[in-house]
């Protein structure tokens, strides 16, 4: 069945694009990833005419989106997914290793969230979102939006560096105690912190080391070209990795262990952490036990 949705263009101070105007716009569109997807497929028209992320919305614009309702019936996809906390607005998953958060195929977070939270009761509820995105190898803590308002606001939340997000992860190599890396990637200003909370000796690998990391930007695999940048690359990285030195059939040792923000709705102080993997336990067991949020 197929479904329209009309929005007409407020005044503002200056043109805008339409990729940064239309972002919340339609309660099926609430991040840029779903926005620049709906133009790609055509979906979006203003006045009329397909529109693209470059069209300038001056105010007054008739601006349609045009989908199909999803028919999920037996074709929906299975994943069970541990759900750290949830309300009507928000939720927090643990994201396992080895799965997409987003993007074409069948075997997404994405496609796995309706399944597995309780639908919202607000006005503008949508089909839940992740707020931003994990490796494909990478594990842990995923906040994920209810509503477009609520998801709009965590984009916010995270451009204007408001959400603390604490990783930790296993490191081959001798580091410094602590340290700030502040390689480009792509050739945009990227920056890293770091501080080792143990290290141990590995006949094979030197040492490693149990790091907490903290992204103060968020470039596409910021983390893991960093630490390799400073020779020092993570356990279990396939992609960035030294000589011979991989560790295959254990996955990659890095995972968003912490999250810290206001809640957009209530302004509550909101913190979630996760203990350390098992396969971290086994290697620094000291730590097994300990408070690392």
């Amino acid at each position: 069945m197929n479904y329209t949705e009309t929005h007409i263009a407020r005044t503002g101070a200056k043109p805008l694009r339409l990729q940064e105007y239309g972002v919340g716009v339609f309660s099926r569109i609430a991040s840029k990833s779903a926005l620049k997807k709906a133009l790609k497929k055509k979906l979006i028209t203003v006045n009329g005419k397909i529109a693209s992320t470059a069209t300038l919305i001056l105010g007054n614009e008739v601006i349609t989106y045009s989908y199909t309702k999803d028919e999920r019936g037996n074709t929906r996809l299975k994943l069970d997914l541990e759900v750290i906390y949830e309300d009507d607005y928000l939720a927090v998953i643990n994201k396992p290793p080895g799965i997409m958060v987003s993007g074409n195929g069948f075997k997404t977070v994405t496609n796995g969230l309706a399944q597995n939270l309780k639908s919202s009761t607000r006005p503008d509820a949508i089909d839940p979102q992740p707020a931003h995105r994990l490796d494909y190898a990478t594990t842990g803590l995923l906040l994920v939006g209810k509503t477009s308002t609520t998801l709009v606001a965590l984009n916010k939340l995270f451009e204007e560096k408001k959400i603390r997000k604490i990783y930790y992860a296993v490191t081959i190599g001798k580091m410094e105690t602590a340290g700030r890396i502040d390689f480009p990637i792509d050739d945009k200003a990227a920056l890293s912190t770091f501080e080792v909370l143990d290290t141990i000796s590995s006949k094979r690998f030197g040492f490693l080391n149990l790091v907490q990391l903290i992204p103060h930007t968020g470039r596409r695999h910021q983390l893991r070209k960093h630490l390799y940048t400073i020779g020092t690359p993570i356990l279990g990285d396939a992609t960035y990795y030294l000589n011979d030195l991989v560790l295959k059939g254990k996955g990659l040792y890095l995972q968003a262990q912490s999250l810290k923000f206001n809640h957009p709705k209530s302004g509550k102080a909101l913190h979630f952490t996760l203990p350390l993997p098992i396969k971290f336990q086994k290697l620094f067991p000291s730590l097994a036990r300990v408070d690392l949020s």
